[in-house]
């Protein structure tokens, strides 16, 4: 059963475990593209890269009516240096968890081993050729969307990719996540796409599981819009749900 509240323009969906959160972003997402099909030849989605996104892309996956041959796909970020066949690449988990099943018309990944300030540029002018009707993302353990860390994110920012540090929380949480096996592993520079090029996403679906990430909701949802939670920014969006579980949310106030 959802548990639905509005905060600002943000829809807050609230589901005990992290199956039913999963599934219930796969069957939103699903209706929504499938709805946006009915009206237009193509469709452009961005996905996230994250053990957050298993059970949602996973539930995805088993859904049998999306014409994957009309969607074009792109991702929110990437490692500078980072081959697409290293197991922490994000393009790599993409095609691992949801494309080798489900083969969309095109998938533009982002090359971590081009020349970042080169790819940033190339990959900007795809996105500025195809506007996004969809952004799947999820939150960081310190706010972040993509790679928007609190010390790089601009609610304004010019750019639509650029290159980013990566601040020691956001690295961490890579180890959290079971991605790398130490700090010192974890790259220093990645490419993102920008906070504004995510926010003209005309639906943003936002699925963050699990108790580390609940401060971060907490900040999103009930503490200011400021770039000290980039995640904030979400309820200005022209339409945002956001997808927790019972631990991510247990900070909420009810």
């Amino acid at each position: 059963m959802d548990n639905i509240e509005q905060v600002d323009r943000l829809q807050i969906r609230r589901y005990e475990t992290r199956k039913e959160m999963g599934e219930a972003v796969a069957a939103g997402l699903a209706n929504k593209m499938i709805e946006l099909l009915a009206v237009k030849e193509t469709i452009a989605v961005i996905f996230a890269s994250a053990p957050s996104q298993n059970e949602f892309l996973e539930a995805l996956q088993s859904i049998d009516e999306i014409p994957w041959e009309r969607v074009i796909c792109f991702h929110l970020d990437e490692y500078v240096s980072l081959s697409a066949e290293a197991p922490q690449s994000f393009s790599r988990y993409l095609m691992e968890t949801l494309f080798n099943r489900r083969k969309p018309k095109q998938f533009h990944a982002i090359d971590g081993l081009n020349d970042p300030v080169v790819e940033s540029a190339r990959y900007s002018a795809l996105l500025a050729a195809q506007p996004i009707d969809i952004a799947c993302l999820g939150i960081g353990e310190n706010g972040h969307i993509a790679f928007n860390d609190p010390h790089v994110a601009d609610f304004d920012d010019p750019k639509a990719v650029k290159v980013v540090l990566l601040d020691e929380i956001c690295r961490q949480q890579q180890v959290n996540d079971g991605c790398f096996a130490s700090l010192g592993e974890v790259p220093l520079e990645a490419i993102t796409l920008t906070i504004p090029t995510i926010m003209s996403a005309a639906s943003i679906f936002c699925t963050v599981p699990g108790e580390r990430k609940s401060m971060a909701v907490r900040d999103a949802v009930q503490g200011p819009i400021d770039i000290s939670c980039p995640a904030s920014a979400l309820r200005n969006a022209t339409a945002a749900y956001m997808y927790l579980d019972k631990e991510s949310a247990a900070l909420l106030k009810s």
